[in-house]
C-alpha cells in the first residue's frame, strides 16, 4: 500500500480546508468584524459593517458602494454577465451556449421583448431595467461582461439615435460599476442586407458604430442567418429551434475565439489536481 509523506498529507488537508470554507450553506463565523445580516420578511438581506458578509448564492446584497440591490452568485471569477433579449434568455440561447463553449458560466439579466430601447411592459429597456432594479446585477466583479440585441428596438420602431443615446447610457453604468472589466457587444440576428435583412440588419450595423467608440469587441450577426444557412431553423420570423441554437452557439464559440475571449483557468480544480498527484506519490 502506498503512504503519503507528511508533506503530501499537510497539503491534501489544506486543499480539504479550502473546499470547506469556500462550500455553500455555510454560515459566516463569528468575530468582532464581521458583518451582521439581517433577514427581512422578503429574504432580502442588508449587511452592516465595513466588510461584505460570507453570504450564500442567492442571497440579495445592497451593494453600499453601488447603492444597488446585487444578487451573490457562485464562481463569480468565472462567470460572464449576459445582458440581452430573448435570443438570450432561454437556457439553450446561442449566446449562451457559446459562452459556455469557451469555459464560462452565465448569469442573464434581461428578458424577452426588451432591448436598449424597447420595453416590455413589465420590464424595462435595459439602461432603466438597470437603474430601477427590474434585474440585479451580480455582487463582485465577473471577469466579462456581454451586452446582446437590437431586434426589439429594430422591430418597435427605434430611431438610431435612441438606441445609440441608450447604449451609450448602459456602457456608461457599466463602466462605473465594473471598471477595467472587458465588455463585448453582440449585434442583432438578421438574415443580411441582401436578404430581406432590413432594419435588423441597419441596427447590427449601428452597433457596431457604438462598439467602435468605446472600444469594445463586437461581434456582429446582422447576416448569420443567410451566411450560415440557418434560416431552416427559424421557428418564427427571429428565433431559432434547439438545433439552430446549437448551430449559431457553435459559430458563436469560434468568434469569441477568434478574439482571444476565454474563461480564465479555474485555479481551484488545478490546485485538487495537483494535490491529488502529489498525495499519490509513495515515500
Amino acid at each position: 500500500m502506498r503512504k503519503a509523506s507528511a508533506l503530501s498529507r499537510f497539503v491534501a488537508s489544506g486543499v480539504a480546508a479550502g473546499v470547506l470554507l469556500c462550500g455553500c450553506g455555510q454560515p459566516p463565523p463569528s468575530s468582532a468584524t464581521t458583518p451582521t445580516v439581517q433577514a427581512t420578511a422578503s429574504k432580502r438581506y442588508v449587511a452592516r459593517g465595513d466588510a461584505p458578509p460570507q453570504l450564500v448564492a442567492g442571497t440579495v446584497y445592497r451593494n453600499p458602494a453601488s447603492g444597488r440591490d446585487e444578487v451573490v452568485i457562485p464562481d463569480i471569477s468565472r462567470t460572464a454577465l449576459l445582458i440581452g433579449d430573448s435570443q438570450s434568455e432561454p437556457v439553450i440561447g446561442w449566446p449562451r451556449l457559446g459562452l459556455a463553449a469557451v469555459g464560462y458560466k452565465v448569469h442573464f439579466c434581461g428578458l424577452g421583448g426588451t432591448g436598449f430601447v424597447a420595453s416590455n411592459g413589465a420590464t424595462g429597456n435595459y439602461i432603466d431595467a438597470l437603474q430601477r432594479g427590474d434585474w440585479k446585477l451580480p455582487y463582485g466583479t465577473p471577469p466579462l461582461i456581454v451586452i446582446q440585441g437590437g431586434g426589439n428596438d429594430a422591430g418597435k420602431g427605434a430611431t438610431d439615435t435612441q438606441i445609440v443615446a441608450n447604449a451609450d447610457r448602459l456602457i456608461a453604468a457599466l463602466n462605473k460599476r465594473y471598471p477595467g472589466v472587458r465588455k463585448i457587444l453582440i449585434g442583432t440576428l438578421g438574415r443580411g442586407v441582401d436578404y430581406g435583412g432590413g432594419r435588423r440588419s441597419e441596427v447590427d450595423a449601428l452597433l457596431g458604430t457604438v462598439a467602435a467608440r468605446h472600444g469594445m469587441p463586437f461581434v456582429g450577426v446582422g447576416d448569420w442567418l443567410t451566411r450560415y444557412g440557418l434560416t431552416q431553423n427559424l421557428m418564427d420570423a427571429v428565433h431559432m429551434n434547439a438545433s439552430g441554437h446549437r448551430s449559431l452557439g457553435t459559430v458563436l464559440e469560434g468568434r469569441l475565439r477568434e478574439l482571444g475571449i476565454t474563461a480564465p483557468p479555474d485555479e481551484g480544480a488545478a490546485t485538487l489536481a495537483v494535490a491529488k498527484q502529489i498525495v499519490s506519490v509513495p515515500e
